[in-house]
Formats: C-alpha cells, sequence, structure tokens
C-alpha cells in the first residue's frame, strides 16, 4: 500500500480508482478521534467506482507512523494534502467525521485543492465535541462494545446486532491506543475556527444525526450557518456513527453533493 511523507511523518493511504475517469480529482476521507479506517466502509462502498478514492489512516492509526503527540489539526490537515500531492490529486473532495471534518475545514483554509467538502458530526471548535464519547480503549472489548450505546440509535442497535458485533471486531483491531487517541484528543481541544467560518469558501455540506451526543446538533447549526458556502443535512434520529446507521441517506446526500460540486462520476 503506498505511503505519503510529511515533514519525515509517513502516512498510509489506500486508492481505489476506476480505470477511468479524471486522474486529478478524488474523494479522499479524513478520520474521526481515534478511529481506523473502518469508519469509512459504508461509504466507501457508496462512492468507490463512480469516483477515485483516498482512504488515508490517520497518523498514529494503522500503518501510519506515529510521532508523539500532542498532534494539531493543521498537522494532520498536512498529512492528507501530503497524500493528495503524491496521487496528484488536483481537485480534492474531502469526506470527514469529527476530527476528520474540523481536518477538512483547516485543510480548505491552508490550500486551494479541496473542491468541496463534507463534514459529519463537526463542530466549528473543539469545545463543542466530545472525543471522550466515541474512542473506547480497543484493550478492552467490553468498553469497545459498551461506546456503542452513545454512538448508535437505540433503533439500530435493536434491529442490527450483527452490525455492532462487526464494529466492535474492527474497532479492537483497527483503532488507536491510548496515547495516540491522548495526542489526538489534543488536537479537538485546540480547534477553534469560531472566527475563522467566513473565511472556509469552499462549498461544506454539514451532514448531522439530531441525536448526536457527541457533537450537540446546535453545533452543526452554527458551523453551517457561519459558513459562507455551508448546507446543513440533518439526519432524524441517528446518533453521532450517523454514517452507519444512516448511510443510505448520508451517501445519497454525498452522491447527489459530489454531483453538484463538480466530482466527475465514471458513469458520465
Amino acid at each position: 500500500m503506498p505511503h505519503a511523507n510529511n515533514g519525515g511523518v509517513s502516512i498510509r493511504y489506500e486508492v481505489d480508482a476506476p480505470d477511468a475517469g479524471d486522474p486529478d480529482e478524488a474523494v479522499v476521507f479524513c478520520g474521526d478521534v481515534g478511529l481506523g479506517a473502518w469508519q469509512f466502509g459504508w461509504q466507501h462502498a457508496a462512492l468507490a467506482g463512480p469516483h477515485t478514492v483516498i482512504t488515508p489512516e490517520t497518523r498514529g492509526v494503522g500503518r501510519s507512523d506515529a510521532p508523539p503527540g500532542p498532534y494539531t489539526v493543521e498537522e494532520l490537515a498536512a498529512d492528507v494534502e501530503a497524500v493528495c500531492a503524491a496521487e496528484g490529486v488536483r481537485n480534492a473532495h474531502l469526506v470527514g467525521y469529527g476530527l476528520g471534518g474540523m481536518v477538512a475545514l483547516t485543510a480548505a483554509l491552508a490550500s486551494s485543492r479541496p473542491a468541496s467538502l463534507a463534514v459529519i458530526g463537526t463542530p466549528p471548535s473543539g469545545d463543542g465535541y466530545n472525543p471522550d464519547g466515541v474512542w473506547a480503549d480497543p484493550a478492552d472489548p467490553a468498553a469497545v462494545e459498551g461506546s456503542l450505546h452513545g454512538l448508535c440509535s437505540a433503533d439500530f442497535r435493536e434491529t442490527h446486532p450483527d452490525v455492532l458485533s462487526r464494529i466492535t471486531e474492527w474497532r479492537i483491531t483497527e483503532d488507536a491506543d491510548r496515547e495516540t487517541f491522548a495526542a489526538h484528543r489534543a488536537a479537538v481541544e485546540l480547534f477553534d475556527l469560531t472566527d475563522r467560518l467566513y473565511e472556509v469558501t469552499t462549498p461544506t455540506l454539514v451532514v448531522h444525526g439530531t441525536d448526536d451526543t457527541v457533537c450537540p446538533t446546535a453545533a452543526a447549526e452554527t458551523l453551517a450557518e457561519g459558513l459562507p458556502r455551508g448546507e446543513l443535512h440533518a439526519v432524524e434520529g441517528a446518533r453521532h456513527f450517523v454514517g452507519v446507521e444512516a448511510s443510505a441517506a448520508v451517501n445519497d446526500a454525498l452522491v447527489g453533493w459530489l454531483a453538484e460540486h463538480g466530482a466527475d462520476p465514471l458513469s458520465e
């Protein structure tokens, strides 16, 4: 699997590219605090094929380097920039979850490469986000399983116990250890674009589950209202893992958003 280098930090990523299409354009996923690449499986399935899709492993996670923390959102955005540069991506459509949404917003301020953003469960500042509600120590399977109660709605947990079991297995094998989570959490705590949202002129879709307990709905509303080209897409009754439990609705929104903002699917 390919790696990109950002100031001596090696970031591993995966590329799924159609045989034809625009090689300069790609959907790039930006991961949430402490989570492995599994988190984008539902969106990857919908977007790969029609689009080139790049899935980096956030620094400290998987086979990317894990330099000593704390990290900053700016460093994580520079990691994404390095991946895009390594692949020759001119127009990047960034899709970020939680911390990854913060990274996408920051990347749009730092570079002209992002052509559109879709941020899921993302606030305008770190004080509107509870990273402790997302991560659980992968060395403690009971804690990992218990964490899903706050991340997925009761309805979803009752009707999809098989999916919860698979997520638990993926989290145990792929999520960050305690040291990396602390480094990611520090990045969240330092993040604050409240007074700079007007500078983010990149079109941004703000996707949010209305029952998200990690990032309150009010934070998503503030984000969407503060962005010059922000658009809120609320998913009723979903929690922070809205892209998992309401994957059909989220994927439909993403496909429409990408079509509207210039991503060139293979089918066109």
